[in-house]
């Protein structure tokens, strides 16, 4: 799976105790490759078109799930490996990141999805009514059963990115908002610009997903919620100040509004999550549009002195660390892995 890249492919970038890199993008993929190689003893600027706010990037809508199991039931494992992996490393990272685990419920009805749900992962509990009682007070009497994700945690994207973006500067990394890199003298490129890598990646498009934001104070979740259901399956996140995020739609479509039948469906299955949603106020209804491939894999392309990290789809902060560690091993050692690295 992984091997070492020849010294004729490596030579320029191998040394990297004080390489200069360049990165271009402040999102979640641009921000761990930077922290990687700050460690690594890179001295990195990071250059990024939007501003500090990061409003118009797929992060500042991402869900910031770390939930690499249950991402089983719909991924490939090489999206498992990775997601593992980088929980430890946001483990070691950011030591305060909630792991509270992942509850994955369904309705009676909807058992069949339920139990494939259950056939597809691994590393869950089975709760009875009670076990869910015991962990979701706010649940009670909602759901017979749910399929319990121990290990698994979540962040919120708009307050962890500038958590990182902060110790990055503490760490000398210096980031320019609001500015385009037009010329470079760096000795590396790392390209995380996402959906506007498509002049260098014509494959990639953008796959939309929508989000709701709301805010009640009659429901209390400590992790995030999976709700199956055969039209609308969906997750609620909940957030700081009695927030929480709905959302799960990915859509073929590069439009970034919200319709109305998205968003009527993903209200209508946070309801029947719990009727208190009814009367939550909604603060925010918006969208993103997720870098993917067309297998929906990430890649990591190394061509001359530019590596690019893109395709993370709906997995980037799930993802972003351990392809961040894959960079900084091949910058190092020239180490290569095969499911996930091309060289040119």
């Amino acid at each position: 799976m992984v091997q070492t890249a020849s010294a004729s492919r490596t030579s320029s970038i191998r040394a990297s105790n004080g390489l200069a890199v360049d990165i271009i993008g402040a999102g979640v993929a641009g921000t761990w490759q930077a922290l990687m190689l700050a460690k690594a003893g890179c001295q990195v600027t990071i250059y990024e078109r939007d501003t500090a706010a990061l409003t118009a990037a797929t992060s500042h809508v991402a869900g910031g799930m770390l939930a690499p199991w249950c991402e089983a039931e719909s991924s490939e494992p090489v999206i498992v490996r990775l997601g593992v992996r980088a929980l430890d490393l946001w483990r070691e990272e950011l030591p305060d990141t909630p792991f509270n685990g992942s509850l994955v419920v369904a309705h009676p009805r909807d058992r069949a999805d339920f139990e494939r749900f259950a056939r597809l992962t691994s590393h869950h509990q089975r709760l009875d009514a009670d076990g869910v009682n015991a962990i979701e007070p706010s649940l009670d009497g909602r759901f017979r059963d749910a399929l319990f994700f121990p290990d698994e945690g979540h962040v919120e994207p708009r307050r962890v990115l500038p958590q990182l973006h902060a110790r990055l500067a503490a760490m000398g990394v210096t980031i320019r908002f609001e500015t385009e890199r037009t010329e470079t003298s760096a000795d590396l490129t790392i390209d995380c610009r996402g959906l506007a890598a498509r002049d260098v990646s014509p494959d990639l498009r953008g796959v939309k997903g929508e989000m709701i934001l709301v805010e009640t104070d009659e429901v209390r979740l400590a992790r995030p919620i999976r709700f199956l259901h055969p039209r609308w399956p969906l997750y609620v996140i909940p957030r700081d100040n009695n927030r929480f995020m709905i959302g799960a739609t990915s859509i073929e479509s590069e439009d970034r509004g919200v319709s109305v039948r998205s968003a009527l469906e993903l209200l209508s299955a946070a309801y029947a999550v719990h009727p208190a949603f009814g009367e939550a106020r909604i603060l925010e209804v918006n969208a993103g549009l997720r870098p993917a491939f067309p297998d929906n894999l990430p890649r990591i392309a190394v061509k001359d002195n530019t590596i690019a990290v893109n395709g993370l789809y709906r997995h980037g902060f799930l993802l972003a660390p351990a392809l961040a560690e894959l960079t900084a091993a091949y910058v190092a050692r020239g180490e290569i892995d095969n499911e996930v690295m091309t060289c040119s």
